[in-house]
């Protein structure tokens, strides 16, 4: 009886000791609605957690433009999201390296959701795929984003408002990248960072302003040709793809949000952005407000932002596919690959305009 007392009592005090020893370690909790604890010592896995995490106070929001309900966003019942990005902006010398970051804020997808789509042109074509939004800030600095990057790609939730920001240090040069002050718009897939305006305070939801004549159900969706605008300047109308262009395979699961499943047959075609490359400069104002529409011979339609067509970090690239022997779907159609339903994958593809939405 005394050994087995003696046993619990040693028992008992190491027990005490663990708990106690306890107190003094270093453990990260990481609450979805904080900042991760800082790991100056690298006691995780995760890279984008070393450093501080600044606090960056987040301007007054408004939506406007085709919605039922405009009015201030309440952020007070969104989740926060992370993205990671290697902000640089363009540069007459050639492009400037700002910095690397992790920001965490509220997704554009978020903001929208609960705002209800009223479409001027609902009448004349009920899709939302011709929907972009403005995105303002008090300094009158604008941005355009489509429909189609909010709510159509792969990875959701890349967009966001940034409510804090952490330096992501290169752990040889301890580079210490200056910080913002205040919140940004923060659209991570984007190569050169124009878009990123600082203080957002103004989102206006539109679509695209020209009217087009829609057939519903034309058969044959065909044109023999491809007019490309600027404006409503000709710039070049080709039936075929350019011969000197490498032809790209991209493998796909091809699946519409109506109908479902339509093949698992990869798709052949040329970048679309080496194409316009040829006609649309690469500038501040291109990237920050460049809008295309590329439209079918029966008026169906799609925005697409020149920062998704020629400005992408993720190698999910536009691809213009032709088919000069089809007549029923062809000449040429499109395939985002960035996108995960197929509603944008126009055919019959019959004019692409680019404009830039400055007013």
């Amino acid at each position: 009886m005394i050994v087995r007392r003696k046993f619990y009592f040693i028992l008992t005090l190491a027990i005490l000791g663990m708990l106690s020893a306890c107190n003094n370690c270093e453990v990260q909790q990481i609450d979805p609605g904080l900042a991760p604890a800082k790991d100056s010592t690298d006691r995780t896995n995760n890279f984008y957690d070393n450093e501080n995490t600044q606090e960056l106070p987040i301007a007054a929001l408004q939506v406007s433009g085709e919605v039922a309900n405009p009015g201030a966003v309440d952020l007070s019942s969104l989740p926060l999201h992370s993205v990671i990005v290697k902000e640089t902006l363009l540069d007459v010398n050639g492009d400037h390296f700002v910095g690397a970051y992790r920001y965490d804020g509220y997704s554009l997808l978020d903001i929208l959701n609960h705002f209800e789509i009223e479409k001027e042109n609902a009448e004349e074509f009920a899709p939302i795929i011709d929907l972009f939004v403005e995105i303002e800030n008090e300094e009158g600095e604008r941005v355009v984003i489509s429909w189609g990057e909010i709510y159509y790609p792969n990875h959701l939730h890349e967009i966001i408002i940034a409510s804090r920001v952490m330096r992501i240090v290169p752990s040889k040069s301890k580079d210490k990248w200056p910080l913002p002050e205040t919140s940004k718009l923060v659209v991570s897939t984007d190569l050169i960072a124009e878009r990123n305006i600082s203080s957002p305070s103004k989102i206006t939801v539109r679509s695209y302003p020209r009217s087009f004549h829609t057939v519903k159900g034309l058969n044959p969706l065909y044109s023999p040709e491809l007019k490309i605008y600027n404006d409503d300047i000709l710039l070049e109308a080709p039936t075929q793809n350019p011969t000197e262009m490498p032809v790209e395979q991209y493998n796909t699961i091809f699946y519409g949000r109506g109908r479902g499943i339509h093949s698992t047959q990869p798709f052949y075609g040329v970048m679309l952005k080496d194409i316009l490359a040829n006609y649309f400069e690469r500038t501040r104002t291109s990237l920050m407000q460049g809008i295309f529409l590329v439209v079918a011979a029966d008026g169906y339609r799609a925005v697409f932002t020149y920062g998704e067509m020629m400005n992408r970090n993720d190698q999910s690239e536009v691809l213009l596919v032709c088919h000069p022997e089809v007549e029923t779907d062809g000449i040429f159609r499109l395939f985002p690959a960035g996108d995960f339903f197929s509603d944008r994958a126009i055919k019959g593809i019959s004019a692409i305009h680019y404009y830039e939405d400055h007013e």
